[in-house]
């Protein structure tokens, strides 16, 4: 298996040990050390979005049908960006972070500026995205900088000539499984991550990736990107891990055996699903979403898409339960809603309570039955361990936050 799927950040300055990222080459002093951590933060989304269910459907669609898909910047209800360098000596890009897709490319905002390591494979790239979004041009191998202790050679990167669906960004960082780059460029049937290359190169030690979320409503509304391992000063108590599930198409994903329970009822069988840092929302089968909205009694708004309870309602909301892997995660009722304080964003009224979990548009057994997105693990940290084809999830200092 591969790593997990995000959106992105906006990079803020690390504190102490952890690493920011840096758009000048610098030499390769580190090898296989310790693991190497990028400081992110959350940026709630200012372009007007109206319906974020409509967008994770979207999206999850995509998902389930096998294909790669990345969240539109203008449909995501937050994103997270990182500044990257290409080239020697390195021009920054702002690149979109997810994990689920897998190309590496740039040129929707920024022109490339090659440099003595650029390099034309003479290959043509070509992909598209679940929101009708595509992305295409030259296929180049480039010095790639995330930071001065992360710097890849000769990585694959795509420079586009024509794309849509980035507003303000300059391209994406890919993240995801490398079978997702199969097809996407004429003259090689697959074309190395970022993380392969890290690995193979000798920058990291196991591929693994650790992801840190604090909620958007917090006062540190930051996160972390973690390669070659994960931050355990950010987790209270183990990481427990789950394997990657064989159920397709959940399977070529970050997919996982969960259940879902609503208090003391299941509302989800233990079924295949994925955990996806590109989805906003916590998605759910349709007919579990049906029990679910029932046993709350939100009613759906047309605006956001999303479920509206009253402060009665809210008062009386059940825990969720997640189990997987043999251990139980609890979603608490404020881990449920949306922040009040960024209601404004979704286009939701200043006194309404929205709930984050959202219907699939689809019935369970379709082999990807839920996706555990953004608002789940803002509450839990999660490791994608590509070495050992697992999950891993922990609690941190926000699992049982009331910022929301």
């Amino acid at each position: 298996m591969v790593p997990p799927r995000s959106l992105s950040s906006l990079l803020a300055l690390p504190a102490l040990a952890f690493l920011s990222l840096s758009a000048n080459a610098l030499p390769h002093a580190r090898k296989a050390s310790s693991p190497a951590s990028l400081k992110l933060a959350v940026r709630v989304n200012s372009y007007g979005i109206k319906n974020i269910a409509a967008a994770d459907r979207a999206r999850f669609r995509t998902l389930q049908a096998g294909g790669s898909s990345s969240v539109n910047a203008s449909n995501a209800g937050t994103i997270y960006t990182a500044d990257i360098g290409v080239g020697s000596p390195a021009t920054s890009y702002t690149l979109l972070l997810d994990t689920g897709s897998s190309n590496t490319w740039i040129g929707a905002n920024k022109a490339y500026q090659k440099t003595s390591t650029s390099k034309d494979t003479g290959g043509q790239f070509y992909i598209t995205y679940g929101d009708q979004s595509y992305a295409s041009g030259e296929e180049y191998t480039d010095t790639v900088t995330l930071n001065s202790d992360l710097v890849i050679d000769s990585q694959s990167i795509g420079v586009a000539s024509d794309s849509t669906g980035l507003d303000g960004l300059d391209g994406l960082l890919g993240l995801g499984p490398v079978d997702l780059t199969e097809g996407t460029v004429s003259n090689a049937n697959t074309v190395p991550t970022v993380t392969d290359n890290l690995y193979a190169q000798g920058t990291i030690s196991t591929e693994v990736l650790g992801v840190f979320f604090a909620p958007a409503s917090s006062e540190d509304s930051s996160g972390e990107l973690t390669f070659g391992g994960y931050d355990a000063s950010k987790v209270t108590g183990s990481i427990s891990y789950v394997p990657i599930t064989s159920t397709s198409p959940a399977s070529a994903y970050w997919g996982i055996d969960q259940s879902i329970s609503y208090g003391a009822t299941t509302i989800l069988s233990t079924t295949a699903g994925i955990v996806d840092t590109g989805t906003t929302l916590i998605l759910i089968a349709s007919d579990a979403f049906e029990k679910y909205q029932s046993a709350t009694g939100g009613t759906l708004d047309a605006t956001t898409g999303l479920l509206r309870i009253t402060s009665d309602q809210y008062a009386q909301l059940s825990s969720l339960y997640f189990t997987a892997g043999g251990v139980t995660y609890e979603l608490t009722a404020n881990g449920q809603i949306w922040p009040r304080s960024l209601n404004s964003a979704i286009g939701g009224t200043t006194d309404g309570i929205y709930l984050v979990v959202a219907n699939s548009g689809s019935t369970s057994g379709s082999g990807l039955d839920f996706t555990n997105g953004y608002c789940f693990l803002e509450r839990f940290y999660s490791v994608y361990d590509t070495s050992n084809s697992q999950v891993g999830f922990a609690t941190t200092e926000y699992t049982y936050a009331t910022t929301n």
